[in-house]
C-alpha cells in the first residue's frame, strides 16, 4: 500500500494568484513546454534543502518572465538580460540568500551575453538555469541566438545561414572556459532518462550554492511547440535526433569536490572613509539645518509625473539632491516611456530619517502631477492622508479624493508670468516645499547648484522657487 502522497511542493504557491488566467491551479505555459518540467525541478530542489524562504529569482524578459506568477520565493524582474548583473548585486547584498537567474536562450545568449560572461569570470555565488529552445518563444519565433543553422524562424524564413546570421551560440562550452566557475553542464528534457539527470544538475546546481561554492550553471534543452510550429511529441523528437547533436549534454565543468566554500568579503566603510579614499575633505558640515514639519509631512514617498520635457526628471533629482544637502537618505529612481520627449515619464523619490529599503514608490504619500494623463493614472495610488500638487494652469479636473490633502497650482501660468514656461517644475519644488515646511528655501537654492546643468539658468530657476514658495506658504492646510 502507498504510504507517499504526492504533493505540490511548498516552494510554490498553492493557489497561482497572480497568474492571470482563469485557472488558478494550472501554470500557462503553452502545451508541451519545458517551462513547467524545470519550474518543478527547481522547486522540489528549494523544498529539500529547506532554502525557499531565502531564496529569490531574478526574471528578466521572455517566457522565463512568469516565474513569479508560480514560486513562493522573493521575486525581481530585471531588465532583458540584465538578470547575472541583478543577481550580483542581491547576492552582494544579501550574501546569505539563494540567488536564482532563470533565464531563455533570446536573454542570456543575445542582449544578456556581457552580463553572463562577466557574471561568471567572477565567480559570483549565483546559480543560472538557462533555458535554450532555440528560438524567441515569447515574441513570435523569430531567430535566437541558438537558432541551427537552417532552422526556419518569423526571421530566418530560408533557414539560418552562418554567412548571414553566424552559428549558434554554444553557451556551456563558452562559460566552461573562464576560469572561475565552479559547475557547468548542459541537459535535456526529451525523454524521462534526460528528464531525470536534469533534475540531478538542477538539484547540483543549487547545492553548490547552497554549500556556497561558487558559480554555476545549467543549460536546459527546452521544447517549445508553439514556436517551432510542432505538435510536443515531435518537438521531444526534434531535441533528440537534431538540437542534441548541436549542443552535445554533458557535464562541461565540475570543480564541487575541490572548490572550497568561501565567504565574500563585504566593505561596509563609513561615510567618511569614503571620502577618505577620494582625498575629499572628510569634514561633514551639513550646512543646513533640518526644519520640523508636521509629523504626516515627515519622510515622503513620492512620485512625480507629467509630460517628458516639462522637467519631471530634474524636479524629482532637485528634491533627492536637497534631502542630501539636509543629511537624509534618499533615493531617485526615473521612468520614462520610449518616446522621452512628449510621451509619459515619472520619478520615485524617497526622503527619509532611515534608511531607504527600496527606490520604488508604488503607493505614494505624495503625488505631484503636471499634466491630466498622470493625475489620472496615480490618483488612486495615493495613501489615505496623502497629498496631491497638480498643476492646475494644465489640468482641467480636480481630483476625485477626499481622504487626502489636494494642493492645485496654476504652475505653468506661474511660469509664463515669469518669462519662462519651462520653470513650472521649480514652481511646483517650491510650492511642495512651502506647503509642507520640510526645508528651507536656502536649502533648494543649494541644490539647483547640481540640478542646473547650464548656470545662466539659476537665477530664473530661483525665482521660481521663491515664487513656489511663497504659494505653498499662504496655501497651508489648516
Amino acid at each position: 500500500m502507498a504510504t507517499k502522497v504526492l504533493r505540490k511542493s511548498h516552494a510554490f504557491y498553492d493557489t497561482y494568484f497572480r497568474n492571470p488566467s482563469p485557472d488558478k491551479k494550472m501554470l500557462h505555459y503553452c502545451p508541451g513546454c519545458g517551462h513547467g518540467n524545470v519550474h518543478k525541478m527547481i522547486a522540489e530542489a528549494l523544498e529539500d534543502y529547506d532554502v525557499a524562504d531565502k531564496t529569490i529569482f531574478i526574471s528578466p524578459v521572455g517566457c522565463s518572465v512568469f516565474a513569479y506568477y508560480y514560486f513562493a520565493t522573493g521575486n525581481i524582474q530585471a531588465a532583458h538580460g540584465r538578470a547575472p548583473a541583478v543577481s550580483t548585486g542581491i547576492k552582494r547584498a544579501h550574501p546569505d540568500s539563494i540567488i536564482i537567474s532563470y533565464q531563455g536562450d533570446g536573454d542570456l545568449a543575445a542582449i544578456g551575453t556581457a552580463e553572463i560572461i562577466h557574471a561568471a569570470n567572477r565567480g559570483e555565488c549565483i546559480t543560472v538555469f538557462f533555458v535554450n529552445n532555440a528560438i524567441y518563444g515569447m515574441t513570435g519565433g523569430q531567430m535566437a541566438p541558438t537558432t541551427l543553422v537552417g532552422q526556419k524562424t518569423t526571421t530566418s524564413p530560408m533557414g539560418r545561414r552562418p554567412s548571414n546570421e553566424g552559428y549558434p551560440i554554444k553557451v556551456a562550452e563558452l562559460i566552461s572556459q573562464l576560469h572561475a566557475p565552479v559547475y557547468i553542464e548542459r541537459v535535456s528534457l526529451h525523454d524521462n532518462k534526460q528528464r531525470a539527470k536534469a533534475r540531478l544538475a538542477i538539484r547540483k546546481a543549487i547545492k553548490c550554492q547552497v554549500d556556497k561554492l561558487g558559480f554555476s550553471l545549467v543549460e536546459i534543452l527546452s521544447p517549445c511547440p508553439s514556436g517551432w510550429k510542432m505538435d510536443p511529441v515531435d518537438s521531444m523528437r526534434w531535441i533528440e535526433e537534431t538540437m542534441q547533436e548541436n549542443f552535445p549534454l554533458g557535464v562541461y565543468r565540475d570543480l564541487t569536490k575541490e572548490a572550497e566554500p568561501y565567504t565574500p568579503e563585504i566593505l561596509n566603510p563609513t561615510a567618511e572613509a569614503i571620502l577618505n579614499l577620494l582625498d575629499i575633505d572628510t569634514e561633514l558640515d551639513f550646512k543646513y539645518e533640518r526644519k520640523n514639519p508636521p509629523e504626516k509631512y515627515k519622510n515622503p514617498e513620492m512620485k512625480v509625473a507629467g509630460f517628458g520635457g516639462q522637467g519631471i526628471l530634474l524636479l524629482g533629482g532637485a528634491m533627492a539632491q536637497a534631502g542630501m544637502l539636509e543629511n537624509y537618505h534618499v533615493s531617485w529612481l526615473p521612468s520614462y516611456g520610449p518616446e522621452m520627449r512628449g510621451g509619459t515619464a515619472n520619478c520615485h523619490v524617497n526622503i527619509r530619517d532611515i534608511e531607504v529599503g527600496s527606490p520604488m514608490v508604488s503607493d505614494p504619500s505624495v503625488l505631484i502631477a503636471m499634466n491630466r494623463p498622470s493625475l489620472e493614472k496615480f490618483e488612486q495610488d495615493v495613501k489615505k492622508g496623502g497629498l496631491i500638487i497638480y498643476d492646475s494652469s494644465l489640468i482641467d479636473i480636480e481630483p476625485t479624493r477626499k481622504d487626502i490633502e489636494i494642493l492645485a497650482i496654476p504652475a505653468t501660468k506661474m511660469a509664463d508670468q515669469l518669462g519662462n514656461t519651462r520653470i513650472a517644475n521649480m514652481v511646483v519644488f517650491g510650492a511642495y516645499m512651502g506647503y509642507t515646511g520640510l526645508m528651507g528655501k536656502e536649502t533648494l537654492y543649494e541644490s539647483l547648484k547640481t540640478a542646473i546643468k547650464h548656470k545662466r539658468f539659476l537665477d530664473i530657476n530661483v525665482k521660481a522657487i521663491d515664487a513656489g514658495y511663497q504659494f505653498g506658504s499662504d496655501n497651508q492646510a489648516g
